[in-house]
């Protein structure tokens, strides 16, 4: 495959990133490039989505959006990747919900059963949320702010490794608008219910430094270190079996509610594993074996 260097604006040029361009896959038609699909290094398994509005601070967009998810379905069918990164060129991640498409959706006067708001925030919110499509491991680059909708898309994230001097926070309220793209959901499960009341609520920033005790992020770095580790970790990630890891994936995002309900997805798991990754477990064992 062709490959070329891969630019951030506003950045100097990663070393660890290269563009994999084939004139085959849909990313190559897309012109206004508010999205750019990359793979590491060395690795092509590990596909790196840039949002790429660095003067907006990656402002998140219906025209965004709606490229975002065309790289997610294409991403899904090329069975060559293993992991994706999402990371926002510049200085930030995101910085949330663009403005004057916010401010489009007041409509004085109107009442909630005559407007579209309902349906247009819903596929906004989708358009984003696509990322928990993938079968794959997702890890988010929060190589800045990420705020309100932004720090949503990185919440989606399998994994969040942040920029040590990142502001992450939920704004919402601020606005006067309730919370959206699924905050009230993936917040409290990942920091509690007292701590995503506190940030819901109050709308006031967290660091990507103080994120990680919370258990909202895994790891603060400076930001110039953040886009390379989470490549790093996704190089680790996808040494293991590509079977048992896309399962693994699936289990973590699912509402398991019960041990019950746990076991009795491990055990199918484990039942697919022994036969259709017959081969790679035996493997595996003997070479234990042998180490023992």
């Amino acid at each position: 495959k062709l490959q070329f260097l891969y630019f951030i604006a506003g950045q100097r040029e990663p070393k660890e990133i290269m563009f994999r361009r084939n004139v085959m896959r849909l990313f190559t038609k897309k012109t206004e490039g508010l999205v750019l699909v990359g793979s590491a290094e060395g690795d092509e398994r590990i596909a790196v989505v840039t949002l790429n509005n660095p003067e907006k601070l990656n402002a998140l967009t219906v025209n965004m959006g709606e490229e975002f998810k065309a790289a997610m379905e294409d991403l899904k069918q090329d069975k060559e990747v293993r992991g994706v990164v999402v990371t926002g060129a510049g200085r930030a991640f995101s910085a949330g919900g663009d403005l004057e498409f916010l401010k489009s959706r007041v409509e004085t006067g109107a009442t909630p059963l005559s407007s579209d708001n309902k349906t247009e925030m819903l596929k906004f919110y989708a358009r984003f949320l696509s990322l928990k499509s993938l079968d794959v491991p997702v890890i988010a680059a929060v190589n800045g702010h990420a705020v309100g909708a932004g720090l949503c898309m990185a919440m989606a994230a399998d994994i969040r490794i942040a920029a040590l001097n990142a502001k992450l926070s939920v704004n919402f309220t601020r606005i006067g608008i309730h919370p959206g793209m699924a905050a009230s959901y993936h917040l409290p499960r990942l920091v509690g219910p007292q701590q995503a009341a506190k940030m819901i609520l109050t709308g006031a920033p967290v660091t990507g430094e103080q994120s990680v005790p919370m258990g909202l992020c895994l790891e603060a770095l400076p930001a110039e270190q953040v886009l390379p580790a989470a490549i790093d970790l996704m190089k680790n990630i996808i040494s293991a079996d590509a079977l048992c890891t896309g399962q693994a994936v699936q289990t973590l995002r699912s509402d398991i509610s019960s041990m019950e309900e746990a076991t009795d997805r491990e055990s199918s798991c484990q039942a697919i594993n022994f036969c259709e990754g017959g081969s790679v477990v035996e493997k595996n064992l003997n070479a234990m074996m042998k180490r023992a």
